[in-house]
């Protein structure tokens, strides 16, 4: 991996304070549902690949960009790249992918896109993220999933 930076100064945006609203029922056994503010916590403290800032902070992910529905257990998340020639969109997709894999219960489907516009090589990206052979291959690769594993770790405050 070269050490030259893709995007060696990338705009870093205030994070959003996230306030959750009791719902006021404290019943253990039926099971809350999941929210889209819930899947945007999971997904905004991702660090990135290439700098030590969060994808919230570049604003690679926000909240505006999530389809969410519960009921159908459908979720898309919209990636925006820094910049449109970003070699690290699709290892970025894949920490979002693994982390959601990880946290959100199996019967949801997760399809990830790049914004319309924002990215050279879109379609193929987004064919690449979305492939569940190609993502279960990239998977089996040790050093890739170190690296995943990283970037998924807790941002020091």
């Amino acid at each position: 991996m070269s050490d030259e930076l893709i995007n060696p100064n990338p705009n870093i945006y205030e994070v959003e304070d996230i306030v959750r609203e009791d719902d006021g029922v404290d019943d253990e056994e039926t099971p809350e549902p999941i929210d889209k503010l819930e899947v945007y916590e999971l997904v905004r403290g991702i660090k990135d690949p290439e700098h030590p800032n969060t994808l919230e902070q570049l604003k690679v992910v926000c909240q505006s960009g999530l389809e969410f529905n519960d009921s159908t257990k459908e979720l898309l998340v919209w990636i925006t790249p820094t910049v449109t020639h970003c070699s690290q969109v699709t290892l970025i997709g894949l920490c979002i992918r693994v982390k959601l894999l990880r946290c959100l219960p199996q019967r949801f489907k997760v399809d990830l896109k790049i914004v319309p516009g924002t990215h050279d090589q879109e379609i193929a990206v987004n064919k690449q993220l979305n492939d569940k052979e190609r993502v279960a291959a990239a998977l089996e690769n040790a050093r890739l999933v170190d690296v995943i594993n990283a970037c998924l770790l807790p941002v020091a405050a």
